[in-house]
C-alpha cells in the first residue's frame, strides 16, 4: 500500500513539473510574440494551451484520488492538499501566458506596444520565464531556501509594474487610450504569473516545513497539521 502512495505521489509531482514547464514556456513565447508581432508563435501558445489544461485535470484527479483511496494523513496529507493547491496557481500561469499571446494575436499585424515601452516587457518577460523556471525547480527539488528566493524576482517584476504606470501617466503620453489599456493589462497579466510562482514557492516550503511563509517572507507559526493555514 506505501509502495502505490509513493508511485502516485512522484507521478503527481513529476506532472506538476511538467505544468510549470510548460506554462513557462507559454509564457517566453507570448512574450515573443508580443515584441515581434510574431503572429506564429501567438498561435502556438494558444494552440498549446490545452496541454496545460489536460495536465491539470489529471494533477487534480490523482490528487483527489490519493484523498479517497490513501486517506493520508499529517505529513502526507499535507503533500496531496498542498498538489491540488499548486495545480491552481500553475494552471493560472498557462492561462496569464495564453492572455498575452491573445492580445498579440489580436493587434496583428500591428505592434502592440509603442516602442517607449518595449524594454519595460522584454525584462518582465525574461523575468516571468526565469521566476517560471525556478518555479519548476523548486517542485522538482523541493528546497525551501531556494523557494523562498523566488520573491526576490518577484519584487523585480513588481517594481517594472509600478514603473510602467509612471510612464502611462506622463503628460506627454501620445498613444491614446487603446493602448494604454492593452499596457495596463498586460502588465497585471505579467505581474500576476510572478505572484502566481511565489506562491507555488510558498506552498513548496509549508509542504517542506510544516511552517507556511507570510505575505513578507518570514515564517509563520502555525502547525503543520492546521490545513487552515493556506491563503485564499
Amino acid at each position: 500500500m506505501r509502495v502505490a502512495y509513493n508511485e502516485q505521489m512522484t507521478e503527481l509531482a513529476d506532472s506538476l513539473g511538467e505544468m510549470a514547464g510548460l506554462a513557462g514556456a507559454a509564457m517566453e513565447r507570448a512574450t515573443q510574440s508580443l515584441l515581434q508581432a510574431d503572429l506564429t508563435l501567438a498561435e502556438q501558445v494558444i494552440g498549446e494551451h490545452d496541454k496545460i489544461t489536460e495536465l491539470s485535470a489529471l494533477c487534480e484527479e490523482r490528487a483527489f484520488a490519493l484523498l479517497a483511496l490513501q486517506a493520508p494523513v499529517a505529513g502526507d496529507l499535507r503533500s496531496v492538499v498542498s498538489g491540488i493547491q499548486i495545480v491552481a496557481d500553475i494552471d493560472r500561469m498557462g492561462a496569464l501566458a495564453l492572455h498575452v499571446a491573445k492580445i498579440a494575436r489580436r493587434r496583428h499585424p500591428n505592434h502592440v506596444l509603442p516602442e517607449e515601452v518595449n524594454g519595460y516587457f522584454a525584462e518582465m518577460g525574461r523575468i516571468a520565464v526565469s521566476i517560471g523556471a525556478a518555479a519548476k525547480e523548486v517542485l522538482e527539488t523541493r528546497d525551501p531556501e531556494r523557494a523562498a528566493r523566488l520573491r526576490e524576482e518577484d519584487e523585480a517584476m513588481d517594481d517594472l509594474h509600478r514603473h510602467l504606470f509612471n510612464v502611462q501617466m506622463d503628460r506627454e503620453w501620445k498613444h491614446g487610450v487603446a493602448a494604454a489599456v492593452d499596457i495596463t493589462l498586460l502588465g497585471r497579466f505579467y505581474e500576476r504569473f510572478a505572484d502566481h510562482a511565489v506562491e507555488v514557492g510558498r506552498r513548496v516550503i509549508f509542504l517542506v516545513t510544516g511552517q507556511l511563509p507570510a505575505e513578507d517572507g518570514s515564517v509563520t507559526a502555525k502547525r503543520a497539521d492546521d490545513l487552515t493555514t493556506y491563503p485564499e
